[in-house]
């Protein structure tokens, strides 16, 4: 039977690298649909979680994630040798950005030598992990054919971008379109196989090469414009206009519009790393791509912006930053989910304490044990904490919190995400 009939049938045994906010929701899927699943990842402690019915990522219920365990029809494991029992593979690992902004996948290579000591006939290699244009071509293929094996005839490669919006609670891993770019004809049209067997939407393209830079425009494109209409915001504010109210009202028109909000930057493993991708790779080629590295800058610029409000709204109180003590209202990179990577409430935090502020925060969403926020203290929001705050500047607008508490009691407070978008108050600095 082929590999083809084998996915069809549900036969075909699937297995995914990488059980992080991408791996994880798709291999539960997989295995949701009928699939005999398998999952790994090098941290043991995810791996014993995922065997004991637990999941540490929201978009995963519990509940789900118990049912497919208890059926059998998912398994995880750190060993990799289970690769020589399996059809399928999707690689979900990292793919930061080093300090110098150049890609890093080094988590990819890594996989894919894994896989190449098990690579076999009539075996389907997916690469779903974010990365420059030509890395499935260029990286991937020449590791796995040093086994002799021949692309799009013993086995089959391609890329197929993840598209997860974590804490999107309209659109799951199974509702969005999956794009598949194959390394040949044959290798498009097993991997969409493969999706559409657990009845996603598939759209194939002519190359791993445009599907690579399909992720990567989508991302550019929402970091453009936010990039845009926060240089709206700091026109705004010179001139004394509400740029909340600017957009609310430009979304009204039908067509030719869509409305983008500004905010204290961007945070998350996407949108602030991989239109940089796309730029180193475009110098590799020649080109400067201009809009991509402007709306860098003047969304990594944000957080100091934050901090000069701050610095504000503290002078109304005839007080410095240095000695304030300022209370960070959310601290993931966005609302309504607990992921802290590249958030700018990082940088914010930073940059006050830096200044000599005395920062506490609030996210009850956000476990304890971050590095990243080791010189802030976490706290409630209480009336005793709130009343012995200076300023608090709302960074994460997420919708457990009481707002209004915090206005109530707290002299100043800076508003990032317009969550006081009806009141009026000259305790509250609107960005």
């Amino acid at each position: 039977m082929s590999l083809v009939e084998r996915i069809r049938n549900h036969e075909a045994r699937i297995g995914v690298i990488g059980l992080g906010y991408v791996g994880l929701p798709l291999v539960v899927e997989f295995a949701r649909t009928g699939f005999d699943a398998f999952g790994i990842d090098v941290a043991k402690a995810k791996i014993d979680q995922i065997n004991s019915g637990k999941s540490y990522i929201p978009d995963v219920p519990s509940e789900l994630l118990a049912e497919v365990v208890t059926s059998g029809k998912l398994r995880a494991t750190t060993d990799f040798s289970v690769l020589a029992n399996l059809d399928t593979v999707n690689i979900c690992v990292p793919t930061p950005l080093r300090k110098t902004r150049d890609p890093d996948i080094s988590y990819v290579v890594s996989a894919v030598e894994e896989v190449k000591k098990y690579l076999h006939r009539d075996q389907l290699i997916i690469l779903e992990s974010t990365t420059y244009p030509g890395t499935t071509e260029e990286v991937i293929l020449p590791i796995l054919v040093e086994t002799g094996l021949k692309v799009g005839e013993d086995f089959y490669l391609a890329f197929s971008p993840e598209r997860v919006d974590p804490g999107n609670k309209e659109y799951k891993t199974g509702d969005i379109p999956k794009v598949v770019g194959g390394i040949t004809p044959n290798c498009t049209e097993v991997a969409s196989e493969l999706y559409r067997a657990t009845s996603i939407e598939t759209v194939a393209v002519s190359s791993a090469n445009v599907a690579e830079t399909v992720k990567l425009l989508e991302n550019t494109f929402r970091s453009v414009n936010i990039g845009l209409v926060n240089e709206i915001a700091l026109m705004c504010n010179k001139m004394g206009i509400d740029v909340w109210e600017v957009i609310e009202a430009a979304a009204t028109k039908p067509f030719g519009f869509m409305p983008f909000y500004p905010g204290p930057g961007l945070g998350g493993h996407c949108i602030p790393i991989d239109p940089f991708y796309l730029s180193w790779k475009a110098k590799l080629s020649g080109f400067e791509a201009r809009f991509i590295e402007l709306a860098g800058q003047i969304n990594g610029s944000m957080p100091e912006y934050v901090v000069s409000k701050i610095a504000d709204g503290l002078n109304r109180l005839k007080k410095s930053v240095n000695g304030s003590r300022v209370l960070i209202v959310g601290v993931s990179y966005k609302a309504d989910i607990d992921d802290i990577r590249e958030s700018p409430a990082l940088d914010v935090i930073r940059l006050l304490s830096y200044r000599g502020a005395e920062v506490l925060y609030h996210d009850r969403l956000v476990r304890d044990g971050h590095e990243e926020l080791a010189g802030a203290e976490r706290v409630s929001l209480t009336k005793e904490i709130l009343s012995g705050v200076d300023c608090a500047a709302i960074i994460t607008n997420h919708s457990n919190v009481e707002y209004g508490l915090v206005l109530e009691h707290v002299p100043v407070v800076v508003d990032t995400r317009n969550v006081y978008k009806n009141v009026k108050s000259d305790k509250i600095v609107r960005l």
